[in-house]
């Protein structure tokens, strides 16, 4: 135990014993030198509601919110606050938040039930009954994987499997587990095998259906979401499933139709608009999503997920009544956390366009400082990760398994940083009759994390490249192919546009190595910039800080450079402003290192007609322009932080 934990824990202990004095006094010593330590900021705040000092608690729990917006605890302890001032419907929120962030709060979910009246208040009774049920083993399990503590969860999740194989929650704990780490495959098994010995558990199809949504297995995630939709047709959470499962696999009518289905059932509802939003965007249809988006937060004006949409369109401006909307609504202290990041990147676009840049930058900065927060990223961790990719994956290692690897020569991967141009060079060689666009597909990452193995802090990946024979090398890329194979529609070549993909090149030439790769590079501040302004589904977290950003793009660049010298002519650099000055050029430039025919079509890329899932999805359905050139120059007073950490590439 570190010195750190051992005084964290005698500040618990003191608590536990009724010691509110000492264990504040402990924990104001360890905020003294870690002022945003999240243990320490809640044990200070329960002893300070314990000393009756309640401005200090509720001063306390704001800085804990502030560093740890999604932190269950922290807002059932801010119900407790509410209540012992006799603010019940505070206590009502902050408890409801605090279940929505961690399930497995029973003081919470019994708060609620003594709070509220008739069916609100039996749905928590039943919620701290089947908690009280749990063994106790799974309610610590789920403590773990609500407050981010992964490893410890998964040590004890595992355990108890080992003892009770066949315990249903503690298979979709471990599952959500999984989904955390990136470990899909084994998050698909485990739901498929709760969902057998369970049938009728929901929460377990539910769970599957996700798992299955993100390995990218669209048709089995609609026919498990069918299956749902059969028990009771007339469900709107089992409509709502299936629209977007059927969104997913291109029948977009049938999922504009039960979307109208949910809408009858619940009209104006904003969640549902916004889904609705994203499959009409989808598809091209982009005044109808945006008066789908409009409606959404016309219902809910703190709806963020609609305000960000509209900005992600990156061709829609805000009216004057709208930004006062939206400012109005991030100026609430009891905003929900992901709806104060999608108004503030809203608000940030919206500025933007009104060319007021220091309104513009603090309100991305806002969004982006939420997100960083919550994701703990590491810039030093990820240097290392990728100088280890450089030290590891050496010339000799690819002499060594030349001739390895499976041959098919199907995958053109683009690769880079998010917001660098991929999408567009996609949608070129997705113009192409040989080649079919897919996805940013996850089964490189997810292959890349299995072979890292299990023990913290002991990673086996890249160095575990050395160890692999021929026939396992082989085997992981037929794998590879015949697990991709869903997401093509029968031309020779396919487009893997995973832009993370640039870090595992030395895994992906070993595993295929008659595979393309193609590096779309950005200029330096315009990329990394335009990745700071955009708000990502998922993963890409380097993006929430400008010195994170910077220096993503610098390791990139050198490990870039590392593969061009130890893979020779692999790798073809595609530099996005060269495609502006001379796309015809840089088209048929590309389609030669595939191998590919100059066809026309790849030309006139922004008519072909397929569905665009990224970002940038409006702007390549627009001929080549420059609209993100420069985009940073009227915010570089405030991009010195940026500037710094590129000074390398710059």
């Amino acid at each position: 135990m570190s010195d750190r934990d051992a005084e964290l824990a005698a500040a618990q202990k003191a608590a536990q014993q009724g010691d509110f004095a000492g264990s504040l006094s402990r924990a104001e010593a360890i905020l003294a030198s870690d002022p945003v330590n999240a243990e320490a900021l809640y044990i200070a705040a329960v002893s300070l509601r314990y000393l009756s000092r309640l401005e200090e608690a509720q001063a306390t729990l704001a800085r804990l919110h502030a560093a740890m917006p999604e932190y269950g605890r922290a807002w059932q302890e801010a119900g407790h606050l509410a209540r012992s001032r006799g603010d019940a419907a505070a206590a009502i929120a902050a408890f409801s938040r605090a279940t929505r962030f961690n399930p497995a709060l029973d003081a919470s979910w019994r708060a609620l039930a003594e709070l509220q009246t008739g069916p609100a208040a039996e749905a928590a009774r039943a919620q701290a009954a089947r908690i009280a049920s749990l063994p106790r083993e799974l309610v610590a399990v789920t403590h773990h994987l609500h407050e981010g503590r992964l490893l410890r969860a998964e040590e004890i999740c595992r355990h108890f499997l080992r003892a009770n194989p066949k315990n249903v929650e503690g298979m979709r704990l471990l599952a959500q587990i999984g989904i955390k780490f990136g470990i899909l495959d084994e998050a698909d098994f485990l739901l498929e095998s709760a969902a057998a010995f369970e049938p009728d558990n929901i929460q377990v199809r539910l769970d599957y259906i996700d798992a299955l949504r993100r390995r990218q297995k669209f048709e089995a995630a609609l026919e498990q979401a069918q299956a749902l939709y059969e028990r009771d047709p007339q469900n709107p959470l089992f409509q709502s499933h299936l629209a977007i499962e059927s969104m997913q696999t291109g029948d977009y009518a049938r999922a504009f139709a039960l979307f109208e289905q949910v809408l009858e059932k619940v009209p104006n509802d904003p969640a549902t608009l916004t889904s609705r939003g994203h499959a009409l965007k989808t598809t091209g249809e982009t005044e109808q999503a945006i008066a789908s988006y409009r409606a959404a937060f016309a219902a809910k004006p703190e709806h963020g997920d609609a305000w960000y949409a509209l900005a992600n369109l990156k061709t829609y401006t805000f009216s004057e009544a709208e930004i006062a909307t939206m400012e109005a609504q991030v100026a609430r202290p009891d905003l929900a956390f992901m709806d104060r990041v999608h108004i503030s990147f809203a608000l940030g676009k919206a500025h933007e366009d009104r060319k007021d840049y220091e309104a513009s930058f603090t309100y991305y900065e806002q969004g982006n400082a939420l997100k960083r927060a919550q994701t703990r990223y590491s810039a030093d961790v990820m240097s290392e990760e990728m100088r280890r990719q450089r030290e590891s994956c050496t010339a000799e290692l690819f002499a060594k398994h030349e001739g390895a690897g499976h041959e098919a020569p199907d995958p053109i991967f683009i690769v880079g940083l998010p917001r660098a141009g991929s999408t567009l060079l996609e949608q070129i060689l997705a113009s192409h009759s040989q080649v079919d666009g897919t996805l940013e597909l996850p089964d490189m990452l997810a292959l890349a994390h299995r072979l890292r193995g299990r023990k913290a802090g002991q990673s086996r990946y890249p160095d575990i490249l050395h160890e692999l024979t021929p026939e396992q090398l082989a085997q992981f890329g037929e794998h590879y192919i015949e697990n991709t194979r869903i997401h093509r529609r029968g031309a020779p070549f396919f487009i893997d546009k995973m832009p993370n993909n640039f870090r595992h090149v030395g895994l992906i030439h070993l595993i295929l190595p008659n595979a393309k790769i193609i590096d779309a590079r950005r200029a330096p501040m315009d990329c990394c910039f335009s990745g700071f302004k955009q708000l990502f589904a998922e993963g890409q977290e380097f993006t929430y800080g400008l010195t994170e950003i910077g220096r993503y793009y610098a390791d990139y660049v050198d490990l870039m450079a590392h593969w061009d010298e130890v893979l020779p002519d692999k790798v073809l650099r595609v530099q996005h402003e060269d495609v502006l000055d001379d796309p015809e050029g840089q088209i048929r430039r590309m389609l030669a290192y595939c191998g590919l025919e100059f066809e026309e079509s790849c030309l006139a890329f922004h008519q072909t007609d397929r569905a665009v899932r990224t970002a940038s999805s409006e702007q390549v359905r627009q001929p080549i322009n420059r609209k993100g050139q420069g985009a940073w120059v009227p915010f570089d007073p405030w991009l010195g932080d940026l500037r710094d950490a590129l000074a390398p590439p710059l």
